[in-house]
């Protein structure tokens, strides 16, 4: 156990300065879940404090809206689904959202954060893999997934399932929630001095390359033995359960996408518009203990495309000391507009480092229920191939 240096308590929480800038480790999150900080309408479960953040849980009604929306600085999120709401669905008993169709959800928890402490939101890497589109929304706020310094008020998901309907329930968990004290992501300057150190991605960088974050590039070279390069979505499949993994098959829901060992040197793969994606990243990627990672979900500098919904990497991803050598980037991808071509090695996307404010007392892949450690090529939790 690590001694924690900084005091979490009621008393003084309020009125808390901070000199250091870094997200909140594991152990400062459980503090503020015992200072209320965090609140909850049901107890929060010791497995939803991870490395970095917190899983955040469904409540027991969902609204289906017209569209997606933000309130704005003037209104709340009840103000808005007062005009928005087209009918309320009962999630006590477990219900289906339906894909093409977006709904906002009270979540369990809400938050009363002291003047230095902000927040963000990002879906959870299940949910990014099923192709469910979750975002964070607050009262007064004109920005999605962000959580103001001082905030205090409860906190909604905006969910839209773009390929799949799933079954969700009273507290189903579809994203999370990391806090943090000041700015902590680093510098160009800083994310060179870490890639020299640590190798967060093992290939070959200048420095110049390592801009606003660390570039991550596509495999299409395809499985030695098998060829696989990924997974395109079916657009017509059954309901996935959010809760239950292992409870369905793949090949229902999912094509495997070979590369053609007619053409060895042509390794490519055009996306088509509005299909969704499974592919992996070349380089295998780590997180060092004192550091959590995000990967930049759109970058219009590499394509009319998206990359990553889910973008939390936690402490530990990737290393070898908690079992996770060799672990690569799954990169959820669905192109815009047009179709696009991607080639291997070709850059998608950027991991965007920060620091922490102390090393988590638990780290991702040591003692966890860590799904995506030590990965290569994977679906999501919720598929078995046989």
């Amino acid at each position: 156990m690590i001694a924690h240096s900084i005091t979490w308590n009621a008393t003084n929480l309020a009125n808390m300065s901070f000199d250091k800038r870094g997200a909140l480790a594991c152990q400062h999150l459980s503090d503020l879940v015992a200072s209320k900080t965090v609140r909850a309408e049901k107890a929060v479960l010791d497995d939803q404090i991870q490395p970095a953040s917190i899983d955040l849980r469904l409540g027991s009604k969902a609204f289906r809206v017209r569209s997606s929306f933000l309130p704005g600085e003037d209104r709340t999120v009840a103000q808005c689904l007062e005009h928005m709401a087209m009918h309320e669905i009962d999630l006590r008993h477990g219900a289906v959202l339906e894909k093409s169709c977006v709904y906002i959800v009270p979540l369990l928890e809400s938050l009363d954060l002291p003047p230095a402490l902000s927040a963000a939101g990002n879906p959870k890497s299940s949910t990014g893999r099923l192709d469910v589109f979750t975002r964070l929304i607050t009262d007064n706020g004109d920005e999605f997934e962000q959580v103001q310094a001082g905030y205090s008020g409860p906190l909604y998901a905006e969910i839209a399932p773009l390929t799949f309907s799933v079954l969700v329930r009273v507290g189903s968990r579809l994203s999370q929630l990391r806090i943090r004290s000041g700015s902590p992501s680093l510098s160009n300057e800083e994310h060179w001095a870490l890639q020299q150190k640590h190798a967060l991605v093992d290939t070959q960088l200048t420095a110049r390359q390592v801009k606003n974050g660390v570039p991550v590039s596509v495999d299409l070279s395809g499985d030695p033995e098998t060829g696989l390069i990924g997974f395109r979505a079916k657009r017509h499949s059954g309901v996935v359960d959010v809760d239950e993994p292992a409870a369905h098959l793949a090949q229902n829901f999912w094509e495997p996408l070979y590369r053609d060992p007619r053409k060895e040197n042509n390794r490519q793969l055009i996306l088509d518009p509005g299909e969704f994606y499974i592919l992996v990243s070349k380089e295998a990627v780590q997180v060092p203990v004192d550091y959590a990672a995000e990967m930049v979900a759109y970058d219009t500098l590499v394509g009319e495309f998206r990359v990553h919904y889910a973008g939390f990497f936690d402490p530990g991803f990737g290393v070898a000391e908690a079992g996770g050598a060799g672990a690569k980037a799954v990169l959820e991808v669905r192109s815009f507009d047009v179709p696009f071509l991607l080639e291997d090695g070709q850059n998608v996307g950027r991991l965007v480092y920060e620091k922490m404010l102390e090393t988590p007392d638990k780290v991702y892949g040591n003692g966890l229920k860590s799904n995506y450690q030590a990965q290569g090529l994977k679906l999501s939790k919720h598929f078995k191939t046989q």
